[in-house]
This record gives structure tokens, C-alpha cells and sequence, in this order.
């Protein structure tokens, strides 16, 4: 039974990430305020996380710089503020199975902004070399697709809930509109990519993990504020009813950002960052189903397409990687000595 729980774990981890999509979904087309809902859901995540963070790490923690604050604040702005704030619009935009799909495409993108700061390295003479490559090219090719080809619709299902009176069409969105809410999509993701890259860099100066994360959903929440009130002044659109919108914050600030953040640990302590990357076409595989069964979506040849290509990127990628750390292990233990 242990050896089977890493996977119901990245099961259920997965299945989260794809029900946040969904719900913000349902949130946005029932009128929420991409903005403001950051803002509540990084207000939120921030309330929940503050006490776990005085209770296990607060007196063994460093203190604080303001240099490192600053690296902090800007990271915040950048990878999480940023990111969710233009992968809401591309949301609004597009659809749920091209948020998940565009996902698949994250590790990719954090490999090759770490080769252009150079914590990766990429030798084209040998097969993980070369997976790697077939990866990044995959990746592209799948994101074209998905933004410039829409094909013939995938009428799996017809019924839908949540409230909902017509079906998604994807073929009803302009094509301008479409590629633009690509665009944003691959651009959040180039911005969570490069958090994570520099996220390492941070955590040397700073390593409480705990602290570090909700002091980043707390500057994150102040950044987001600042965003919407600058954006929508109405009072009315920052009220919440007991409605899809309550529920989508609430969801998105605890469950998503103070459970996944434990599991997610925990896979990593257990199985490793690959594996729960492996995992990551799962989310899409969920959505399809979902989107499908609950939102009506009708899903098109050229999102099915994409986000086969996305995949295959994904695990050539993360095949080149394995192998190449299994070379750097072969050779180490090489080099040592015999006793």
C-alpha cells in the first residue's frame, strides 16, 4: 500500500489543478473580475498560511534582509502576481483544455530558462542531448497548433451543470482572440517558469520554505490589490455571494495553495521533482473529461493535437533529463575509489 500512495497522492494532486481551472472558469464567465479574484485568493492562501508558519518555522527561521526582501518582492510580483494575473485573461480568453495543455509545456520552458541563465546544460552529441531538443522543438510545435489550428469539433458530450444555459463552442471565439489568449498562456507560464528557476536562488539566502511561500502570497495579495483598484473602482464587482465565485476563491486560496503545497512537498521527499512532473498530463486527460462533462466544451482536433505534442515534449524533455542524470551518477561512482 506505501508504494502505491506516491501515485494516488500526484492523482489527487493533479485532479485539484484541474478543477482550479474549471472553477476559475465558471468564476470568470459568471462575471468575476479576473483581478480581483487574485486578490481574494492570495488574500486567502495568505490568512491560511500564516498560522502554519508561526507555529513550525517562525522561531527557527533567519532573519530577514532587506536585500533578500526585495529578491522576495519582485520574484512575488513576477512569478506569482503576473503570472496569475495574465494566465486569468488568457483564460478568459481561451478555454479550460488549453490551460491544462499549455501546462504540460511548463517544464520544457523551465529547462530552457535555466540554459539561458545556465544552471542546465544541453550536449546535442549525446541521446539526452538530443531528447532534450526534440523536446523544446515538441513544445513549439504543439503551441502553434494549439493557437493557429482548430480543426473539426469532438462532440463527446452534450449535456452539461454548473448553471450553465449554452455550450462552449471554441469555434464561436474569434481567431484573434484565441491566439492572443495563447499568447498569454505560454507568457504566465515563461513567468512561473523563471520563478522557479530563481526561486532556488532565493531559498539559499532564505531556506524556511514555509515563511518564504506565505510571505509571497502576502506580497503577492498587497501587488494584486494595488492592480485591481487601480483597474475596477465599482464596489459592486468586489462583493461575493454564496456562489460559484465564493467558491472558486476559496477553493483556489486553500485548498489548491495550502494543500497542494504539502502534497506536492511530500512527493518530491518521496519519489522525486521528475516523477511529479511525469504526472502532469494528467491534469489535461481530467479537464477534457471534465470541461466536457461539466461545462459543455466542445473540444476541437487542434486542442486534442496540441496537447499531444505538449506531452511528448514534456516526457522527451524529462527522458533527457533522467538519462542524464543516471550518466552523472554512472561516472561518480566510477571515480570513487574502491575500498
Amino acid at each position: 500500500m506505501k508504494e502505491k500512495k506516491p501515485y494516488v497522492v500526484v492523482f489527487m494532486i493533479q485532479t485539484i489543478c484541474a478543477a482550479m481551472v474549471l472553477l476559475s472558469k465558471a468564476a470568470f464567465d459568471h462575471g468575476m473580475n479576473n483581478f480581483i479574484f487574485v486578490f481574494y485568493r492570495q488574500a486567502l492562501a495568505t490568512l491560511f498560511l500564516i498560522p502554519f508558519a508561526f507555529i513550525f518555522e517562525w522561531k527557527l527561521a533567519p532573519p530577514l534582509s532587506f536585500r533578500t526582501f526585495c529578491k522576495i518582492f519582485l520574484l512575488s510580483f513576477c512569478g506569482i502576481t503576473l503570472a496569475m494575473e495574465i494566465n486569468g485573461i488568457g483564460l478568459i480568453y481561451t478555454s479550460p483544455t488549453l490551460a491544462s495543455a499549455t501546462t504540460n509545456c511548463l517544464p520544457v520552458i523551465t529547462f530552457f530558462l535555466a540554459l539561458i541563465l545556465r544552471v542546465e546544460s544541453l550536449k546535442i552529441k549525446t541521446q539526452a542531448g538530443i531528447a532534450k531538443l526534440i523536446g523544446i522543438v515538441a513544445c513549439l510545435g504543439g503551441a502553434s497548433t494549439l493557437a493557429f489550428y482548430k480543426g473539426p469539433h469532438l462532440k463527446l458530450l452534450s449535456h452539461h451543470i454548473l448553471g450553465y444555459n449554452k455550450q462552449h463552442d471554441q469555434s464561436h471565439i474569434p481567431s484573434g482572440t484565441w491566439i492572443k489568449g495563447c499568447f498569454l498562456m505560454l507568457l504566465s507560464n515563461i513567468f512561473w517558469g523563471l520563478w522557479m528557476v530563481l526561486q532556488a536562488f532565493v531559498l539559499k539566502d532564505y531556506p524556511s520554505k514555509l515563511i518564504f511561500t506565505t510571505l509571497q502570497c502576502f506580497l503577492s495579495s498587497i501587488q494584486s490589490l494595488i492592480i485591481a483598484l487601480a483597474i475596477e473602482r465599482e464596489i459592486e464587482r468586489w462583493k461575493l455571494g454564496w456562489n460559484i465565485n465564493l467558491l472558486a476563491i476559496a477553493y483556489c486560496g486553500i485548498i489548491v495553495t495550502g494543500v497542494t503545497y504539502y502534497l506536492i512537498t511530500w512527493v518530491i521527499e518521496k519519489k522525486g521533482p521528475v516523477f511529479l512532473a511525469m504526472s502532469t498530463p494528467l491534469a489535461l486527460i481530467i479537464t477534457i473529461l471534465f470541461s466536457v462533462i461539466l461545462l459543455g466544451d466542445i473540444i476541437s482536433l487542434g486542442s486534442v493535437l496540441g496537447g499531444i505534442l505538449l506531452v511528448v515534449g514534456l516526457y522527451s524533455v524529462m527522458w533527457g533529463k533522467s538519462r542524464e542524470q543516471q550518466t552523472t551518477q554512472v561516472s561518480q561512482d566510477l571515480e570513487q575509489p574502491s575500498i
